[in-house]
């Protein structure tokens, strides 16, 4: 069993073939009305496709400002592209500790981590699911700092009735295979700030301003444009969005029931005023159980399962260029080492949760380990 099958058919097809048909294949009507659609459902002002949720960050950063010796505060436990985008400006990113329920950044570490080179916040909605925004954009405003919303997994959730992707500076959302809806690649950026809007639309497409004749290159920017063979995808799947959103929290409901009593496995909740898209599954383990050797008995009974995400502290890259971390992110330590993802995806029958939940269940009986004596 596949951790995760996109809602495809033969629409999305069907829109590939039509552009095809028009010999236009670049960015184009597709892609804008791909945007347009983004704008109405986060209620954001403008908004551009890119190539792939880390084009988009990465452009982000350049459009805000963000260089040498400048720091970015994010989440210790994300996929590292959010941290290597930063990174790649020639900047610093500043890991700050997560919450164990959520898997989202604390915002009172965020307070305890700014400094006077810090140039913006960067939270990630994990596995779907907002971060605290109000006390993230009240810390952030104090300090007169952007925040770029890492919203890669989040299309289609919500935060106190508000999208993912309107609450901060900039929105960044994937459309990987693996997310919520998928155009194969590729990423969406929104805001509602017009000149941050107007400077990503030109360093997407190679810092060039189009004239009566030709173009001219007013910056050093990117071609970091979505086809229209792609947004043609993603246009159709927007028409299925609320029904696939609404579909992986029926899911993850009934999945959960089948799994909140096996002993050591916690399930994931969202706060009352969060609604999740469950981009992922994922459960806590107990340290007393492997979790890595949990996978590889789930494989053995043909269930395809992952880590949760990344403890980017704990990878090498991070840990040679910033030291041993582990000890000052506990929680985000824990997480690598113990969150575990299972599949989840329109389509799953309920003798596919009895079987990942039957599958569990004897893959965490085998994987315990002996308590240590204190």
């Amino acid at each position: 069993m596949r951790l995760n099958i996109p809602t495809l058919d033969d629409a999305e097809l069907k829109a590939v073939g039509e552009v095809l048909a028009t010999g236009m294949l670049t960015q184009g009507a597709q892609a804008a009305r791909l945007e347009q659609l983004m704008c109405e459902l986060t209620g954001a002002s403008r908004a551009a496709a890119v190539s792939s949720a880390t084009t988009g960050l990465h452009l982000a950063l350049v459009a805000l400002g963000v260089g040498p010796t400048d720091e970015v505060i994010m989440p210790a436990f994300s996929f590292p592209a959010t941290a290597n985008v930063v990174v790649q400006q020639g900047a610093r990113p500043v890991f700050a500790d997560i919450d164990p329920v959520t898997f989202n950044i604390r915002p009172d570490l965020i307070e305890a981590a700014v400094t006077s080179r810090t140039k913006a916040v960067m939270p990630v909605h994990a596995f779907g699911l907002c971060a605290e925004m109000d006390a993230i954009n009240e810390v952030a405003g104090r300090h007169g700092l952007p925040v770029i919303e890492d919203a890669a997994c989040a299309v289609g959730g919500t935060f106190r009735g508000r999208a993912a992707g309107s609450m901060g500076t900039a929105g960044v959302f994937s459309f990987h295979p693996r997310k919520v809806i998928t155009t194969g690649e590729g990423g969406m950026i929104t805001t509602s700030d017009e000149a941050l809007a107007d400077q990503l639309n030109l360093l997407r497409a190679h810092g060039a301003r189009r004239g009566e004749l030709f173009m001219e290159f007013v910056e050093a920017g990117f071609n970091y444009r979505l086809s229209d063979i792609h947004a043609a995808i993603g246009v159709v799947q927007m028409g299925k969005l609320l029904a696939i959103v609404a579909e992986r929290q029926r899911l993850a409901a009934a999945l959960s029931s089948r799994l909140v009593d096996i002993e050591g496995v916690t399930v994931p909740s969202a706060p009352s005023h969060v609604v999740p898209t469950f981009q992922s599954y994922v459960v806590r383990l107990d340290d007393l159980i492997d979790r890595d050797g949990v996978i590889r008995s789930l494989r053995e009974l043909d269930i395809e399962s992952t880590l949760g995400t990344y403890g980017m502290h704990l990878q090498p890259y991070f840990q040679k260029t910033m030291g041993d971390l582990a000890a000052d992110l506990p929680n985000a330590t824990q997480a690598h080492h113990q969150a575990l993802t299972l599949p989840l995806y329109p389509g799953l029958a309920d003798g596919d949760l009895d079987q990942i939940a039957t599958a569990l269940r004897a893959a965490v009986a085998k994987n315990r380990r002996s308590a240590q004596p204190s």
